[in-house]
């Protein structure tokens, strides 16, 4: 990993090494890549005769590890470069990148150095893939938040299974680079510069919002917007379910429980809002525009990806309420979204009704399934204790803020966009108008932990810094 992230280093620099203005920070990018790439050999060559079985112990240290120095050595082309970043700048901006939280500590996007901005783009798109990797393959496995209700037959870690995961993975690759190819081309046919369609084109598949401008998606037409809310909606959706369509299970995507419940709300929210707005509206209101806004932001938000047109903060106290709830759901799981994601609600639903038709019927038996599947009393159990511990960190997150003398609006919601991987808070300082340069130093450190927290499922962070983990 340390070997392939070294080599998508030199990208920024081989992509503007023809362009007028260039790589100004190529140095940089040829230090990082130099010392990302050595200690991957190092690391090659100190285990090349170790043994490789993958048990559940080792599988825990090796996701949440990987994570975590990924996230440190992807900041160090920020941290190299003449831009005055500091290390907890850089490591934040680095872990926004990598885990597609969309969270900047940048200011003056349109004069940044173009090298940068795409080391920021190129990140975003390798977290996506990264996490949807990680989905199929290491979260079902390890039995985390509820996941293994979506196990497969390439979930597990055997010989006879590989064959299977090596399908699958070509498979994801495959759709995922499709989608950001006609996703790229999309922007640069309806107006954007080459160089900005490559990277929203980049960011939006990730769903994970960074962009090359400080108005955000701001600065583009009505059209652009609603072709990234669309890409958005594709990064939210399960990639194993395109690569089944791919492969002739027809119309799997729109028989899963969890893509129909988030195609709803796409479809509800975004309405009801616009209404809102007309309602509340005092001057002349423009029906079309508005809603397209209003959709754009919403999926921005729900997805996860951060992207913003406008300060949606500033649209009145319902707006403020409603965008503050949706960056709780999250997108699909298998999906590049972050969140708390649409299966985890409809499960507490489920034990919901369960438990109240149990007060009418106290010995009737209920059967459970999600999606044609038996959900077991264990992946209830999982999804509760996830539950628990996200609302715990949640909590935990924002008391560190508020004790380094942050607001209760910033606090609060710079807990909650970290856990949940989003990008903006609101308030007026980390909300969609402002960034995360204001905070202090020890505030970065936090929510770039939070982050890497939020992408890992929380319950993986939490298992490997226990005691007991460590004397088993």
């Amino acid at each position: 990993m340390f070997i392939l992230l070294s080599v998508f280093m030199t990208l920024p620099v081989a992509l503007l090494f023809f362009t007028p203005e260039g790589a100004p920070n190529a140095t940089a990018f040829a230090e990082s890549a130099a010392l990302v790439f050595l200690l991957g050999v190092i690391g090659v060559l100190c285990t090349r005769h170790r043994s490789r079985d993958l048990k559940p112990r080792y599988m825990f240290v090796l996701t949440v590890s990987s994570w975590f120095i990924i996230s440190a050595l992807s900041a160090v082309p920020f941290y190299f470069s003449d831009n005055g970043l500091s290390l907890a700048d850089a490591f934040f901006e680095g872990t926004s990148g990598i885990t597609t939280t969309g969270a900047t500590v940048i200011t003056g996007l349109d004069d940044f150095d173009k090298d940068l901005l795409l080391w920021r783009s190129i990140l975003q798109w390798l977290g996506g893939i990264g996490i949807i990797g990680m989905f199929v393959a290491v979260l079902p496995f390890l039995r985390v938040g509820g996941m293994r209700l979506f196990a497969t037959e390439s979930s597990e870690w055997t010989d006879k299974a590989l064959p299977r995961m090596k399908t699958l993975s070509r498979g994801l690759l495959i759709v995922y680079v499709v989608f950001t190819t006609v996703a790229v081309l999309t922007y640069w046919a309806s107006g954007m510069s080459l160089f900005d369609a490559f990277n929203h084109g980049l960011t939006s598949i990730a769903t994970g919002g960074f962009s090359t401008s400080d108005f955000s998606m701001g600065k583009f037409n009505d059209l652009i917007l609603a072709e990234a809310t669309f890409f958005m909606i594709l990064g939210s959706l399960p990639f194993f379910l395109f690569v089944r369509e791919m492969h002739g299970q027809h119309f799997a995507l729109f028989r899963d429980q969890q893509v129909r419940l988030f195609l709803t709300i796409l479809l509800t929210i975004p309405a009801l809002l616009t209404l809102y707005r007309w309602w509340v509206a005092e001057d002349y209101f423009d029906p079309l525009h508005n809603y397209i806004s209003v959709l754009f932001n919403v999926t921005s938000v729900i997805s996860t990806s951060g992207y913003a047109s406008e300060d949606y903060s500033a649209w009145g106290p319902l707006a403020f309420v409603l965008f503050f709830f949706l960056m709780f759901v999250g997108g699909c799981s298998g999906s590049t979204a972050g969140g708390m994601k649409i299966f985890r609600f409809q499960l507490s639903l489920m034990v919901l009704r369960e438990q109240l038709l149990r007060l009418l019927h106290p010995r009737a038996v209920f059967t459970r399934n999600y999606n044609g599947r038996s959900v077991s009393d264990e992946i209830i159990s999982s999804m509760i204790a996830y539950t628990f511990m996200f609302l715990l960190c949640l909590l935990l997150i924002t008391v560190l803020l508020a004790s380094l003398q942050l607001d209760f609006i910033t606090s609060l919601s710079g807990a909650l966009t970290s856990l949940t991987n989003v990008g903006p808070g609101l308030g007026d300082i980390i909300g969609p108008a402002g960034t995360f340069a204001p905070l202090p130093e020890a505030a970065k450190w936090i929510l770039a932990v939070g982050m890497l927290m939020g992408r890992l499922e929380i319950l993986s962070v939490v298992i490997v810094l226990s005691p007991g983990f460590w004397r088993g």
